[in-house]
């Protein structure tokens, strides 16, 4: 529902460079490099092209990662549909990774994985018995807090929707998904964990490529799920088999991920041993030092339950037409997608450089970084969000008309997405600026910051609750979450600014955008144009073949155009979009 809800590419892209940065400084005596080798880049040599090749690696997999998890998407779109029935799985679905950083992956990424690197780097064993320290008492909280989740699953489930008289049996089955799903809390903890011990030793591909394992087993799951049974589309028709299949199913590809990194660390040379002497280690000092990551991680997951529990409404309202929970998560699903890939990557290459320029204070430099992620993101995400904006419907219909589900009941989601749509450009921007709070070593205000979002957000959506019908409360929640981000985005970049000294580029960055919103406004609406036109003069047959011909055309329109008017307003950034340089 909101960033970081689940272990991805983006927790590692964003935490590993911080995890290094503090054992960087203390070696600054010994290391540094000299001061005419000093500049944009923080150096120049090996280490930069180590970190492209991991950058290119991470982007790569990202990349895999998310088109197997769209075609998981649509298949399960077919199988479930996206109305009440589907909201019961999907909605057991997301509390695992949710209660996951709130116990202890918010800690994991942020204060604990840092100190394994410096263990390695200072310890004279090589930091080994602090990572079997380490991984024991991850696994001791995974595992009682996962035992603990499924014993109070009811209770959890309440939160997100009401069990009254005519909601028991769609209440019911949400639990009984729940007690299935729950143990993914340890796996997530497991792939987490292994994979930082990956990280901290650079070896960084096998984390962003596993999650692929996950989306090849729920594509098989969904698969058999159609192909040899009969498809419910009520909550009353679902078999128990169905459900066990469902849940073992889902339960299981998440822990093919997590084991699947057993032989690469192992082959790094990590070697497991419980060690419960945790006494006199620094980790208790450090699990209080992530409070306000904890902090961060409990406002974003307060705002996500809130909508969670209205949407929820909505398919109780509307239990067979596709308006609320699982029809807002694929939509949200699918429009994270372009900043998942090219803004994730940036940061990857970005946090290195900024951490050496704030340790040797040189704000210009951290200045001048963000200033160039900001404008590169925006060659992919400014067109990417009017693109949104001008065939949500499209999308929807393409990719979530099919088995179970209908045009009809598909619509709902493409105007989600519609909604959500601009909202992408202040989401990226936002998420590249906190990242210079964490170059400073500063969890606390990018917590505030989560605090003015959610309650923008909450706000909004309470609005949408109370004033809206349901056909289009959870649409106007969307709309509500793109602009939670576009106040978040005003107050951090104000913040940021203060921190920085006062300048921000801002100038520059409100003269870029506005020739690529000006292109992509431009491109976008004569592409919808052409698109509109092609759908109505070619009958190809059924809705499908034609969302996807109209799609093709228009998406293809609006790429050229928006490059070639880019091009004439000289948006130099287009050369600047494989990287930082």
């Amino acid at each position: 529902m909101t960033e970081g809800t689940t272990p991805t590419a983006a927790t590692a892209a964003t935490t590993r460079p911080r995890e290094q940065q503090g054992w960087r400084k203390r070696q600054k005596g010994r290391h540094a490099a000299p001061k005419t080798d000093r500049g944009k880049g923080g150096g120049k040599g090996g280490g930069k092209s180590g970190l492209a090749r991991s950058s290119l690696v991470m982007a790569v997999g990202t990349v895999v990662s998310r088109a197997t998890g769209l075609i998981r998407q649509v298949l399960q779109g077919a199988a479930l549909g996206t109305g009440l029935l589907a909201t019961t799985y999907n909605q057991a679905n997301t509390v695992p990774a949710s209660l996951y950083f709130l116990v202890i992956g918010g800690a994991l990424n942020s204060v604990l994985v840092p100190q394994l690197v410096r263990a390695r780097a200072e310890q004279p064993d090589g930091g080994a018995a602090f990572e079997q320290r380490l991984v024991t008492l991850v696994l001791c909280v995974l595992g009682i807090g996962t035992a603990l989740a499924v014993w109070v699953a009811p209770e959890i489930i309440s939160l997100y929707q009401s069990d009254t008289p005519e909601n028991h049996e769609a209440f019911q089955l949400t639990v009984t998904f729940a007690r299935f799903l729950l143990p993914q809390i340890f796996f997530y903890g497991l792939f987490s964990m292994l994979g930082q011990v990956l990280n901290a030793r650079n070896r960084f591909g096998a984390m962003m490529w596993t999650p692929v394992l996950n989306n090849v087993v729920l594509v098989g799951v969904f698969g058999v799920y159609v192909g040899l049974m009969t498809v419910p589309d009520r909550v009353q028709d679902i078999t128990q088999a169905q459900v066990t299949l469902l849940g073992l199913g889902t339960t299981l590809a998440l822990a093919v991920q997590a084991l699947a990194l057993i032989p690469f660390v192992r082959a790094a040379g990590f070697r497991f041993r419980l060690r419960f002497d945790w006494r006199g280690t620094g980790l208790r000092k450090s699990l209080g030092a992530a409070r306000w990551t904890l902090l961060f991680v409990l406002a974003n997951l307060v705002a996500g339950t809130v909508v969670t529990r209205y949407a929820s409404a909505a398919d109780q309202a509307l239990p067979k037409d596709g308006v609320g929970f699982t029809a807002y998560s694929n939509a949200q699903t699918i429009w994270m997608l372009p900043q998942a890939v090219i803004t994730v990557s940036l940061v990857t290459a970005l946090l290195p450089r900024m951490s050496r320029a704030v340790a040797e204070r040189r704000l210009d430099d951290v200045r001048r970084d963000l200033s160039r992620a900001l404008r590169i993101s925006g060659v992919v995400i400014v067109p990417a969000a009017f693109f949104f904006l001008a065939f949500g419907p499209r999308i929807a219909q393409l990719l979530f008309a099919h088995g179970a589900a209908d045009a009809a009941t598909a619509a709902p989601l493409g105007h989600m997405l519609q909604a959500f749509g601009l909202g992408l450009i202040p989401f990226s921007a936002q998420y590249l600026l906190l990242r210079g709070f964490y170059a400073f070593e500063d969890t606390r205000t990018p917590f505030f910051m989560a605090v003015w979002i959610a309650v923008v957000n909450i706000a909004l959506a309470t609005g949408c609750h109370l004033l809206l019908p349901a056909r289009w409360a959870v649409t106007g929640m969307a709309g509500a979450y793109a602009v939670s981000y576009g106040v978040g985005l005003l107050v951090t970049a104000l913040r940021l600014r203060r921190r920085l000294e006062g300048r921000l580029d801002g100038r520059r960055l409100c003269r870029t955008y506005g020739k690529l919103t000006a292109s992509a406004v431009a491109a976008g609406a004569l592409a919808w144009l052409v698109a509109r036109g092609c759908a109505g003069a070619v009958n190809v047959g059924s809705g499908t073949w034609s969302s996807a011909l109209s799609l093709a055309v228009g998406g293809a329109t609006m790429a050229v155009l928006f490059l070639a008017l880019a091009r004439v307003l000289r948006v130099g950034e287009l050369r600047g979009l494989p990287g930082l340089g």
